[in-house]
């Protein structure tokens, strides 16, 4: 079995458009997470920890400058740990074309001229199958293509940082109808397996589907063949935009009839390792017992140094991720359940910071001194990064004693 020629591809993008133009607008939110896959390069611990936990060909640790005193954050005491969301605006397409070949820069540039059209952008796309399945794909950039969907999908990391990863996000509607399972592999015929991460209303008729840009070209997707269109107020020309993309262009319109329910979280928990304390300076202090011997104050380093204390939770340009920017890998190996509601969450505070301490004792770090030192170079193999964290931790002990 091969992969869908590109004229098949379109073919089949098309038609799959026809069939499913009515009603697959986006009515109820639901994202679904599984595991986070390994097998990736140690962010959180760029080297994670083996039975010698010191695999450094040096054994003692360069003690480099003397650790720079660096500004605490003064809202720590008060400031409550909740997982970044992305403040994403959104700009859902109108319209939303399938070009008969690779639609150029200067085309997309005279479709933003048209009146009351406000954005434009360009995806690759095509169909293929997976284990059987049938499936219309979109392969986009993650960090791009964000605010082209609904916001409640915009402002789900998992959903960006699977793409990020070359994992499948899928439309809900697609596994309600096909029965697939959400964490599972599956394999592309006459391609490589693809992990299924996650699913949400898309609100794009006819898409199954989104991979990376990366992925989509292993796959062998068309490239630039499908243009969105957001246009004021939902207005658009859309004959003046068949004149410009040519007469075999297909064109949809696209539109909500509502917005997205979220589904609720599950109720706050009170147990747990550390349980759900209501700011940052208590949560390090709890997770430092994770580790006895350590100091909450490097926690704290650590939790500034890399997120500003889930202000900025990635995913970074290495792929790490949450509010202790670990590794999918790293987590896998070393990730809690801080809070006590049954799930290990990479992106929440009460599981990271915990999961942050247990990772630092697995190096030494309750030990003191040069175990501490090193410690924290495995949790980013740049003595620099030491020096810093360090330096902070004690800006720290002297600003909360």
């Amino acid at each position: 079995m091969r992969l869908l020629p590109r004229s098949a591809h379109l073919r089949a993008l098309v038609a799959g458009l026809t069939v499913l133009i009515a009603g697959i607008i986006a009515g109820g939110f639901v994202l679904l997470r599984s595991a986070d896959v390994g097998e990736r390069p140690v962010a959180a611990g760029t080297q994670a920890p083996t039975s010698d936990p010191d695999p450094d060909p040096d054994p003692d640790p360069d003690p480099g400058p003397a650790p720079a005193t660096t500004v605490p954050d003064a809202a720590l005491p008060s400031s409550p740990p909740v997982a970044d969301v992305a403040a994403v605006r959104v700009t859902p397409p109108s319209l939303m074309a399938i070009a008969p070949a690779p639609v150029s820069a200067d085309t997309l540039r005279a479709i933003a001229g048209l009146k009351n059209v406000r954005d434009v952008a360009g995806a690759d796309g095509g169909a293929v199958r997976a284990s059987g399945r049938g499936l219309q794909l979109l392969a986009v950039d993650p960090t791009e293509f964000r605010s082209w969907t609904p916001k409640p999908v915009a402002d789900q990391p998992e959903v960006w940082s699977a793409l990020a990863r070359d994992e499948v996000v899928a439309d809900s509607g697609t596994v309600d109808r096909t029965g697939m399972v959400l964490g599972a592999e599956f394999q592309i015929d006459g391609g490589p397996r693809v992990r299924l991460a996650a699913s949400a209303p898309l609100g794009l008729p006819g898409v199954d589907g989104l991979v990376s840009t990366g992925l989509g070209r292993r796959l062998g997707l068309s490239p630039g063949v499908v243009v969105l269109i957001h246009t004021e107020r939902g207005t658009a020309d859309r004959h003046a935009v068949g004149r410009l993309l040519g007469q075999k262009a297909q064109i949809v319109t696209v539109g909500a009839s509502r917005t997205p329910a979220v589904t609720p979280s599950k109720p706050a928990s009170t147990s747990g390792l550390v349980g759900q304390p209501g700011s940052y300076l208590e949560l390090y202090q709890r997770a430092a017992t994770v580790c006895p011997g350590l100091s909450w104050t490097v926690l704290a380093a650590i939790g500034q140094v890399e997120s500003g204390h889930g202000r900025n939770n990635g995913p970074s340009s290495a792929g790490a991720l949450g509010p202790m920017q670990f590794m999918p890998a790293t987590w896998k190996a070393y990730g809690v359940d801080g809070d006590g509601d049954g799930e290990k969450d990479i992106w929440s505070p009460y599981d990271a910071v915990p999961a942050a301490a247990k990772y630092l004792c697995a190096n030494g770090a309750g030990q003191g001194g040069d175990k501490l030192r090193k410690s924290v170079w495995f949790y980013n193999h740049s003595w620099s990064y030491v020096d810093k964290v360090l330096g902070l931790a004690a800006a720290y002990a002297r600003r909360y004693p």
